[in-house]
């Protein structure tokens, strides 16, 4: 059994920060991909930022110089720290895992962390 697991989402002025963590545990033989996906009602989910693990990571465009994706490999742990953050970065985040259990690497998810920009 694997678990993903987030925490640190809240409630933000604009141009505020926020950090979000997430940490994998359970039957795990390697994490591969460790990412955070956003979602806001009505539309698709959308990658904010993900990382491999020999250590490339990529941001999407839209918080590219705001958002900083950190992993910690021994911990299998990922944290997203938040800065300049506006309205539209409101939205549930999702942190995903590509996770190898018994020799197959599936996606997990976990269960998602509010994170609201309002003045």
């Amino acid at each position: 059994q694997v678990q993903v697991v987030e925490s640190g989402g809240g409630v933000v002025q604009p141009g505020g920060s926020l950090r979000l963590s997430c940490a994998a545990s359970g039957n795990i033989e390697r994490i591969y991909t460790m990412a955070w996906h956003r979602q806001t009602p009505g539309k698709e989910r959308e990658l904010v930022a993900d990382s491999t693990g020999g250590g490339t990571i990529v941001y999407a465009e839209f918080v590219k110089g705001r958002f900083i994706l950190s992993r910690d490999n021994a911990k299998n742990t990922i944290t997203l720290q938040m800065n300049s953050l506006q309205p539209e970065d409101t939205a549930v985040y999702y942190c995903q895992a590509t996770i190898r259990v018994n020799g197959l690497y599936s996606d997990y998810w976990g269960q998602g962390t509010q994170v609201s920009v309002s003045s």
